[in-house]
């Protein structure tokens, strides 16, 4: 199969809030569905009925292989502002395996093109964030550019976020912009993973609608993380 996966980075479990399995549930779905890595990233504190910090702190106890497959633990973190401020401090980061970083409407009310733009670059400059969350959502307009030169320059991946692309997705022109910014990855060579950002066990690793835009725009495969765990090893803070 063209575009290939054994990772899934951006999932939820019970401790988000509002998603319904638990971790061993969402690994053992994993590993039915055939992954080598499978990243649980919990919606960080100012999420509504999410965890709290206490559970950011105390993932040291998880087992990091379950069900025969690697966990990466994590946070998918909410970005405060333009500023790029984030929900979690460096005392929860320095000890995440996978940090997603993204727009949520709970969290930060869509601003101009500018100030939305510059909170993706500015969250860019946290050592501790991996990968930016769907930035695919059209209610956050932003430069796309500067965005994709931004995760050059900071060494970052873009999201292609599976769930963006379903119909029954609540965020706006998700298939314009993931264009516009897949071609923009090939131009400056900018790697992207794919997501499923999955909150029940059976979404893990379905990723049918970002597959058909990689393949309607050739994207190169060597660009997409999702092929191998010795791909994504640069891009996440667990070496492993």
């Amino acid at each position: 199969m063209k575009y290939a996966s054994v990772l899934d980075l951006h999932t939820h479990t019970v401790a988000s809030g509002h998603a319904y399995c638990t971790i061993h549930e969402m690994a053992a779905a994993a590993a039915g569905k055939g992954l080598e890595i499978l990243g649980i990233t919990e919606h960080a504190p100012a999420m509504p009925g999410t965890c709290h910090n206490f559970y950011f702190h105390n993932l040291k106890v998880v087992s990091r292989e379950l069900h025969g497959i690697r966990l990466l633990l994590g946070t998918e973190l909410n970005i405060l502002d333009s500023d790029g401020q984030v929900d979690l401090g460096e005392k929860e980061l320095r000890n995440m395996d996978v940090v997603i970083a993204s727009l949520h409407l709970p969290c930060m009310k869509p601003g101009s093109r500018a100030e939305n733009t510059e909170a993706y670059l500015n969250v860019m400059k946290n050592p501790y964030v991996n990968i930016i969350g769907h930035p695919d959502d059209g209610r956050y307009e932003i430069d796309y550019p500067a965005l994709v030169q931004g995760a050059r320059e900071y060494g970052k991946v873009l999201e292609l976020n599976n769930h963006s692309l379903e119909p029954s997705c609540f965020r706006q022109g998700a298939k314009e912009n993931d264009t516009e910014m897949l071609k923009l990855c090939m131009k400056y060579q900018v790697p992207v993973v794919m997501s499923s950002d999955a909150h029940f066990d059976s979404a893990i690793n379905e990723f049918e609608s970002a597959r058909s835009l990689l393949e309607e725009l050739d994207f190169p495969e060597e660009l997409v993380l999702n092929r191998s765990a010795e791909a994504l090893k640069p891009f996440v803070n667990r070496k492993f």
